[in-house]
């Protein structure tokens, strides 16, 4: 293994059932992982029961949310559930915070209003509470008075739970920059997108009285890694047809050609069915799986993950798509 992979994280989202990922995040520790991410987007499997039983069964591995969202949990639950986490790992939980997307949010009554704002409200609220703080906070969505994570009995110093904000659009890029301790870099987008977001990471950061050097990078990266390289690809090609044609903040970020997606989100609906994805996958040609994945054999895939981190990520939190995902982790383990 290369100096360049000293940081790799594991991404789970729900293809596993739970006590799989369990083991799969204890072998991760085992090979030198630095944090394994839990997903928390369709509504398929929530964030924080997975996290608990990772930080639960491990002893080093860091365990972060790939992203919860600021509008179903308000600011104090959030801010509680990451300090009873921090209870359970101390200073190895990561807060990941997104805005969700369309068609979700709307489907579940929540209105996805001046999302920045939002954002940037609860970002301060959970850090000042995480910090031990006695918080009032009148804002525009976040409304709290005279709260604080009232621990009575245990340990009152300020949580270290870093939080990451999962950006993916420039302007959320920038609010980035300049607020959290981290971006978490989404997946399916090319390395050129990474050159405009660290652009823009850089923009908001220079409004914080920083350079984007002091924000952490991470970046979900599908990794669908066969030795049989048309397997790799074809089990690479179903998600990448999903995201493209049913989440239009990733489908923009790609980099695919608007025709193709445009082709694609015709033969989509949400939620999809099983034909519709099967009819969409044969529009998409290796050449976009490749572009937006690291998918293939072994090498390929490694070499894929090189150009992220060229381009400006951080650390590569590792999505897998193959059926052996011990031969993934092996492929990028610390020796």
């Amino acid at each position: 293994m290369t100096d360049s992979f000293s940081r790799v994280a594991l991404y789970l989202q729900d293809k596993h059932p739970l006590r799989e990922a369990i083991a799969y995040v204890q072998y991760a520790e085992a090979r030198g992982f630095e944090a394994v991410w839990q997903a928390e987007s369709r509504l398929v499997r929530d964030a924080i029961v997975p996290m608990a039983a990772f930080a639960a069964t491990t002893h080093r591995i860091k365990v972060g949310s790939g992203v919860i969202n600021n509008w179903t949990r308000n600011a104090a639950l959030i801010a509680a559930t990451f300090s009873t986490l921090d209870d359970l790992a101390p200073h190895r939980i990561l807060c990941g915070l997104g805005v969700w997307w369309e068609p979700l949010a709307s489907k579940v009554g929540v209105q996805r209003r001046k999302p920045m704002q939002a954002t940037r409200e609860t970002v301060e609220v959970v850090r000042r509470l995480l910090a031990m703080e006695k918080v009032t906070f009148k804002g525009e969505f976040v409304q709290v008075e005279d709260i604080e994570i009232d621990i009575v009995h245990g340990d009152r110093a300020p949580k270290n739970v870093p939080i990451y904000i999962g950006a993916t659009g420039m302007k959320m890029m920038e609010l980035t920059g300049e607020i959290a301790d981290g971006v978490l870099l989404n997946y399916l987008v090319s390395p050129a997108y990474n050159q405009e977001a660290m652009a823009h990471l850089q923009i908001g950061a220079e409004r914080g009285g920083r350079t984007v050097d002091a924000l952490d990078r991470p970046q979900l990266i599908v990794c669908s890694l066969d030795e049989n390289r048309e397997q790799a690809l074809d089990n690479a090609r179903k998600l990448v047809t999903q995201y493209l044609g049913q989440q239009p903040h990733i489908m923009k970020a790609s980099g695919v050609s608007q025709d193709l997606l445009d082709e694609i989100s015709r033969v989509l609906t949400w939620p999809a069915e099983e034909h519709q994805i099967r009819e969409a996958m044969k529009l998409v040609p290796d050449e976009v799986v490749q572009l937006i994945t690291a998918s293939g054999t072994p090498d390929e895939c490694r070499a894929k993950v090189q150009e992220y981190i060229a381009a400006g990520c951080t650390c590569p939190v590792l999505y897998p798509l193959g059926d052996d995902v011990k031969a993934m982790i092996d492929a990028f383990a610390n020796p």
